[in-house]
Parts: C-alpha cells; structure tokens; sequence
C-alpha cells in the first residue's frame, strides 16, 4: 500500500469519521459546530489531496480507489447523523436518494 500525502490526507478523511460521529453526540456548547468543522475540514482534505496528486505526480491505484469510498463514507454517515437528528420523511427521503 503505497503511503504518500495525497494518501495520507484520505486515510485522515477516514479516521475523522468516528471523530465527526462521537463530536456530533457528545453534550456541550455548540457540538454542532465543531462537528460541521470537522466535515468542513473533511471536505477541504478532499480538494487538497486530488490536488497534491496530480501536481506532485502521486497518483496511486490505491489513491483513486479509497478516495471516492472516503467520500461516500463521509457523506453518508453526515447524512443519516442528520436523518437522525431531524427525522422527517422529505429529508429521509432526500438522504436516501443522496446515499442510495
């Protein structure tokens, strides 16, 4: 498994979702916030470890496979903590037609 940062950037991506998950139920002052932080920060990880690999040249089988499943794993666990938090059915609806 070749490790370099583009890669390493989606492994973090993957190891912030239990962080994103324990944060968003924890009970203190605007956990919310900080776990939409956490997403956010997700998200700009995403960006920046395509970006690396191309401009480094880093591309990686390996790469190109876990990158997409990192950010269908951080969608989806965003999405059904949502689903949870505000259980109606238009937004169930919606969250299964993203996920599905």
């Amino acid at each position: 498994m070749p490790i370099n940062v583009p890669n390493a950037l989606t492994i973090l991506r993957i190891l912030l979702i239990p962080v994103l998950v324990i944060v968003f139920y924890l009970p203190f002052k605007n956990h919310l916030v900080v776990a939409a932080g956490i997403f956010a920060f997700a998200a700009v990880t995403d960006w920046f470890d395509g970006y690396l690999a191309r401009r480094l040249g880093q591309m990686t089988a390996f790469g190109a496979f876990l990158d997409p499943v990192a950010d269908k794993l951080m969608v989806a666990i965003a999405l059904v903590l949502l689903v949870e938090r505000h259980d109606t059915l238009l937004f169930t609806l919606a969250a299964c037609v993203i996920i599905g």
